[in-house]
């Protein structure tokens, strides 16, 4: 796969994938403007699989993707997880995206996400920050994937016990 890394009027083709990264973080150091960078492909749907990968996803919302490095079956990616993250905010779960997208539009996704707040560990704030086109190829990927798996159980409050397993995600300090 050729991806494009579209900025402004500038566009840098036929890197390969594992460049691109590298090159807009460089990009967005160096203040490429105002314009957000984003990855463009031939597909959109390769594009979003490949900004779902670099950007983390799968490691919350796959069960069993840090356990086997990237080696789950396509057919249970991106479907949420029982495991709850629990800290001073309550418990929260990871969401299956693959039911949500199916649930919205393009439009309503970049919307959803632009006004999108979370619990932790989801840096919300992160994906907040990416451009609308790089929005929209995540967008055509997840829902490519059609929907599966079930909903991801609802966050706890503070001080509320989970039934599921939980990560305790606020450090210790060493004894």
């Amino acid at each position: 796969m050729t991806l494009q890394m579209s900025i402004g009027r500038k566009c840098l083709k036929g890197i390969g994938s594992g460049a691109v990264g590298l090159i807009a973080a460089a990009l967005l150091v160096g203040g490429a403007g105002p314009e957000k960078p984003s990855i463009s492909s031939q597909s959109p749907i390769e594009a979003g699989e490949y900004l779902v990968a670099i950007g983390g996803c799968n490691d919350c919302h796959t069960d069993g993707w840090n356990r086997n490095p990237g080696k789950v079956p396509v057919a249970q990616r991106l479907t949420g997880s029982g495991v709850g993250w629990t800290g001073p905010w309550g418990t929260s779960y990871p969401t299956n995206l693959r039911l949500l997208v199916q649930q919205m539009t393009a439009d309503r996704w970049v919307q959803y996400v632009a006004t999108m707040q979370s619990r932790p560990p989801m840096p919300w704030f992160n994906v907040r920050s990416m451009s609308e086109p790089d929005l929209r190829a995540m967008y055509a990927y997840i829902r490519s994937l059609g929907p599966a798996g079930v909903p991801a159980p609802d966050a706890l409050p503070p001080g509320e016990k989970p039934k599921t397993p939980a990560i305790d995600a606020v450090p210790h300090p060493p004894s």
